[in-house]
C-alpha cells in the first residue's frame, strides 16, 4: 500500500495556488494536460461561480502518486471571504503549502494563515511562487515573511541569478543547483561561484536554527563537525513534523519550475497519516473507524457529498456512520469522482448522500453519534449583510429551501428574518462572499435574487409628556360602539423600553377593557408619527368611561389608538439611529488609519490596546452607526491587504437630528415615497 499525504494548497489570493495544483498533477502524470485558469479548465475552481469569477470560491481535491507516496492536494480559496473552506481543509491535513509572491509588500497576507496553522499546530512549507518572474532579493523578502511568522523560517533553496533574473536555485540539503527549464525538469548544474558564498552562509544558518531544537545536531555543530546532507535532511523531517521550522522552497508553477523538487520534498516531510494522527491524540491503527468531515457539496446531479478525512480504520461503501448510511465512496479529481469500494486510513474521500451530517463533524460507525467530538475551525462572525428578495413572487417559499442548502454547503452564511425591517437578510464574510452565494442561488437552483443593503433598524422617542383623551363612538343602529379613555403619556430614560399602567378608580373602565386598552397602546408604538417603532415611553390609563350596551374590547382598543394618535406628534418625536461597539483588529502599521476611518463614519474611538498574544497587531474599540457598519470590511480590508476585521455588538440608541436625520425620514419614515 502506498504511503498516503494529505496537503492543503493555501496562501493568498493572486498567489497562483490553483496553478500550482495544475502542475503538481501534471508533472505527476495525474493529468496529460495543464488548464489554464483564465479560460476555467483547470481541475481547480471547477465550480460555475470559481469559473465565473477567476477566483477559487471553495475546496477542491484531487489525487497524485509521486514516488510511492499517494497524495490527495486540497486547493483552498485565497480570498480571506472564503477563509473557512481552508480552515476546514487545514483541520483535516497532514501538513500544509503555503503558496505566496515574491512581494515584501503583500507578505502581510500571510498574516492570517501562519497564525492559523501554528495555533492549529499544524506542519507547513513555504513556496515562493512566480520566482521566475521576480526581481526581489531575499534579503529584503525573507526577513519580511519572519516577521509575521511564529515559527522560524528556514531557506531550503537560495536562487541563482543571470542579473535580475532568478533561472535557478542551490539546494541546501544536497548541496547541488539546478536550473530551470521551461516545461521540464530542472536541469543539475554546477554551483556556480556567484552563489557559493550566499550558499555557505544560508546552509550554515539552516543548521543553527535547526540545532536550537536538537541538543546531538547542537553538540555537531558546537565540536566543528559538519553532518551529512542524509542527517541534515532527517534533522529538518524531524522539525517540520513537529512544527518547530518552516522550509522554504523557490519556483514557478506556471513553467513548473521547481514543482518536481518540491513533490519529493513534501515526500519527504509531510507527516504520514499516522503520524498526523498520532500528533492529534489519536491512533489510527487501533479502535473503530473514525472520520471527519472537510467539506460538504451539494451537486446538481449526484445530491450530497461529504469529503471526509479518515483517520482511523475502513470505510466501506455503505458503511452506516452516525446512524446514516453512507450511498457511495468516491476519489474526487475537482468535480471528477471515481468511485471505491473502501476509504482506507490517512484517505481524503466523498461520501454521498450523509443526510443530517454537516462540515466539521466527527463521524463514528453505527447509529449513535459520537462520543467526544473532533476539533474544528471556528465559524467566523459575519461582517456583511445583504437583504435579498426573489424576482418571481412565486419562488419565495422555494428561495428559504435553497438558502438552507447553500448555507450546508458554506458554514459561514447565516440567514435572518430581521424583525424590526422584516427583512430576509443574508449574512457573510464579505461583498464577494454573498455575490458568489447569490450566484449560487442562481446556478444550482434556478432562482434570480434581487439584493440590496439592509435596512437600519431606526426607532423613535419623544422629549416631553402630555395627557391626553381619546374616544370612539359608532352608532349603526342596534348595539353600536363606545369607547373612552384618558392617557398620560411620558418619556422614559435611554434604553427603558416601553411601559403601560394603569390607576383607574371607581370603576370607570371596566377591568375586563383595560387589556384592550394596553392592546391598542403597543399596536401604536409600532409606528410611531416618524414612522418606526417607538420606545421609551410610558403610557398610563388614567381614567375613562364606558356605555353599558355598546362598549366591548374592540371599543376601548380603538379609543387607545385614537388617543396615541392625536398625542404622540404633541410630544417632541425625535429619530433614533442604533450605535454598535466595535472592535477592530488590525496590523499595528495600519492603526492610525484605522482611527481616520472610524471618525469618516461618525464612530467614537472608546480607545486601543495591542492585542493579546497577535505580534504587532491592535485592537482598536469604537461606537459606531449601524448606518456606517455596511461597507466597513470593504474599507477595512482595503486598508490592510484584506487581513484586517472586527466584531460588533449592539450597544445603545442616540437621536440624529439635522440632515441625516432629515434623509433617513425621507427615505424611510412615515411621509416617505411610496408610505
Amino acid at each position: 500500500m502506498s504511503d498516503k499525504r494529505t496537503v492543503a494548497i493555501v496562501g493568498p489570493s493572486l498567489s497562483g495556488k490553483t496553478t500550482l495544483l495544475e502542475s503538481l498533477l501534471f508533472v505527476t502524470g495525474a493529468i496529460t494536460r495543464k488548464g489554464n485558469v483564465k479560460d476555467g479548465s483547470t481541475v481547480g475552481d471547477s465550480a460555475a461561480e470559481a469559473r465565473e469569477r477567476g477566483m477559487s470560491t471553495e475546496v477542491s481535491a484531487a489525487a497524485a502518486e509521486h514516488n510511492g507516496v499517494a497524495f490527495t492536494f486540497l486547493d483552498c480559496p485565497g480570498s480571506i471571504e472564503f477563509a473557512i473552506e481552508a480552515q476546514n481543509a487545514l483541520i483535516g491535513a497532514d501538513a500544509a503549502l503555503v503558496v505566496c509572491e515574491p512581494d515584501p509588500a503583500r507578505v502581510l497576507m500571510l498574516a492570517p494563515i501562519f497564525r492559523f496553522l501554528d495555533d492549529h499546530d499544524i506542519p507547513h512549507l513555504l513556496f515562493i511562487n512566480k520566482i521566475d518572474r521576480a526581481h526581489v532579493q531575499m534579503r529584503d523578502l525573507i526577513p519580511a515573511m519572519r516577521a509575521i511568522s511564529g515559527r522560524p523560517l528556514v531557506l531550503h533553496q537560495v536562487p541563482i541569478r543571470d542579473g535580475d533574473t532568478i533561472t535557478g536555485y542551490v539546494d541546501l540539503i544536497g548541496e547541488q543547483a539546478y536550473a530551470y527549464k521551461g516545461g521540464a525538469a530542472s536541469e543539475q548544474v554546477e554551483v556556480p561561484d556567484s552563489v557559493k558564498d550566499r550558499e555557505h552562509s544560508a546552509r550554515t544558518e539552516l543548521l543553527e536554527s535547526l540545532a536550537d531544537f536538537d541538543d546531538a545536531l547542537l553538540e555537531t555543530l558546537l565540536e566543528d563537525e559538519v553532518p551529512s546532507r542524509q542527517e541534515v535532511g532527517e534533522y529538518l523531517k524531524t522539525e517540520v513534523a513537529a512544527n518547530k521550522v518552516v522550509p522554504v522552497f523557490l519556483g514557478g508553477a506556471e513553467q513548473d519550475h521547481g514543482v518536481r523538487r518540491l513533490l519529493d520534498h513534501m515526500a519527504h516531510l509531510v507527516p504520514a497519516a499516522a503520524a498526523t494522527a498520532a500528533g492529534r491524540g489519536l491512533d489510527a491503527a487501533n479502535g473503530e473507524p473514525l472520520a471527519q468531515v472537510l467539506k460538504t457539496y451539494l451537486t446538481p446531479h449526484g445530491g450530497k457529498l461529504s469529503l471526509v478525512r479518515v483517520w482511523r480504520g475502513s470505510l466501506p461503501d455503505g458503511v452506516v456512520l452516525n446512524g446514516t448510511r453512507a450511498a457511495g465512496v468516491y476519489r474526487m479529481m475537482g468535480a471528477q469522482q471515481t468511485k471505491l469500494g473502501a476509504a482506507e486510513v490517512g484517505d481524503v474521500v466523498a461520501l454521498g448522500r450523509l443526510e443530517g451530517i454537516g462540515t466539521g463533524d466527527t463521524l463514528v460507525k453505527g447509529a449513535k453519534p459520537p462520543e467526544e467530538e473532533l476539533p474544528r475551525a471556528a465559524t467566523p462572525p459575519p461582517v456583511y449583510a445583504l437583504a435579498i428578495t426573489a424576482e418571481k413572487r412565486d419562488d419565495e417559499v422555494k428561495l428559504s429551501t435553497a438558502i438552507a442548502k447553500v448555507i450546508e454547503e458554506d458554514p459561514s452564511l447565516s440567514v435572518e428574518q430581521n424583525p424590526d425591517t422584516q427583512e430576509f437578510v443574508l449574512w457573510g464574510q464579505g461583498e464577494i462572499h454573498l455575490q458568489v452565494s447569490v450566484a449560487r442561488l442562481r446556478n444550482k437552483y434556478n432562482l434570480e435574487i434581487k439584493t440590496q443593503s439592509p435596512k437600519v433598524a431606526y426607532k423613535e422617542a419623544i422629549r416631553k409628556g402630555i395627557s391626553q383623551h381619546g374616544r370612539f363612538k359608532r352608532q349603526t343602529g342596534g348595539h353600536g360602539m363606545f369607547g373612552d379613555v384618558h392617557l398620560d403619556i411620558k418619556p422614559l430614560p435611554r434604553g427603558t423600553g416601553s411601559e403601560f399602567h394603569q390607576r383607574v378608580v371607581g370603576g370607570n373602565v371596566p377591568r375586563q377593557y383595560i387589556p384592550s386598552v394596553e392592546t391598542g397602546v403597543r399596536e401604536y408604538l409600532r409606528k410611531g408619527p416618524l414612522g418606526f417603532p417607538v420606545v421609551d415611553v410610558s403610557v398610563t390609563l388614567t381614567d375613562g368611561s364606558y356605555h353599558t350596551v355598546d362598549s366591548n374590547d374592540q371599543s376601548f382598543k380603538l379609543a387607545a389608538r385614537v388617543a396615541m394618535t392625536e398625542a404622540m406628534p404633541k410630544c417632541s418625536p425625535v429619530l433614533l439611529e442604533p450605535i454598535y461597539q466595535v472592535n477592530i483588529m488590525v496590523p499595528n502599521e495600519a492603526t492610525a488609519k484605522v482611527h481616520g476611518l472610524i471618525s469618516g463614519r461618525r464612530g467614537q474611538i472608546l480607545g486601543f490596546l495591542a492585542k493579546e498574544g497577535w505580534n504587532g497587531w491592535d485592537e482598536v474599540e469604537a461606537y459606531m452607526p449601524q448606518a456606517e457598519l455596511h461597507e466597513l470590511i470593504v474599507e477595512l480590508r482595503s486598508l490592510t491587504l484584506g487581513v484586517g476585521w472586527y466584531t460588533f455588538a449592539y450597544a445603545h440608541l442616540t437621536e440624529l437630528t439635522g440632515r441625516l436625520a432629515d434623509q433617513v425620514l425621507a427615505k424611510y419614515g412615515a411621509h416617505a415615497e411610496g408610505e
